[in-house]
């Protein structure tokens, strides 16, 4: 037995040994979790598994880190692992195939000043700055149900951008603006 069918077994048998009423025919443990991206910046486009059975891949995490760079100084960070969970729950909930539009991940805290100085809607101590935010719209969708699916997840702060045809989902403390 390989280390994935292993790790895939002794979840499944936790989940069992936690919840014996369940039992494995109605489990609903996903077996993968997927992201699809579009960069609006750069025209990069992104389709990867970035968990499967119980296992975060790193490969698909350097694929989503790399996308989501600053694309103004091609700066790479480790994003939050948790807001990639995020995206993944509020697709699912909004039952989505299409890529998340991207329009900012990370920020490098050079380019997090530099945008602060033309514009008051940029915090000083942006979670962007921390790979805990990102700013995007979802083809399909109408941007006010982004925003409504969002805020019911209650995983961190949202903020709707009509204007600006965006919504900020962060890891931060629950809110909205």
């Amino acid at each position: 037995m390989d280390r994935r069918n292993f790790l895939k077994m002794a979840g499944m048998v936790s989940a069992v040994s936690l919840f014996p009423n369940l039992g494995l025919a109605n489990t609903t443990f996903p077996y993968k979790k997927s992201l699809s991206f579009y960069n609006t910046h750069t025209g990069e486009k992104l389709d990867t598994t970035f968990w499967a059975e119980g296992v975060y891949i790193p490969e698909g995490l350097a694929e989503i880190n790399y996308l989501l760079r600053d694309h103004r100084n091609n700066a790479v960070t480790e994003m939050d692992i948790e807001l990639f969970d995020l995206l993944h729950s509020l697709r699912t909930k909004l039952d989505s195939r299409e890529p998340f539009h991207v329009i900012s991940g990370y920020r490098s805290p050079e380019t997090n000043a530099k945008l602060r100085s033309n514009s008051t809607g940029v915090a000083k101590k942006s979670l962007h700055m921390e790979g805990k935010a990102i700013d995007i719209n979802l083809p399909g969708r109408n941007l006010s149900d982004l925003r409504k699916v969002a805020m019911g997840l209650a995983q961190g702060g949202v903020g709707y951008y009509p204007a600006s045809n965006f919504v900020h989902v962060d890891r931060g403390r629950v809110r909205s603006w």
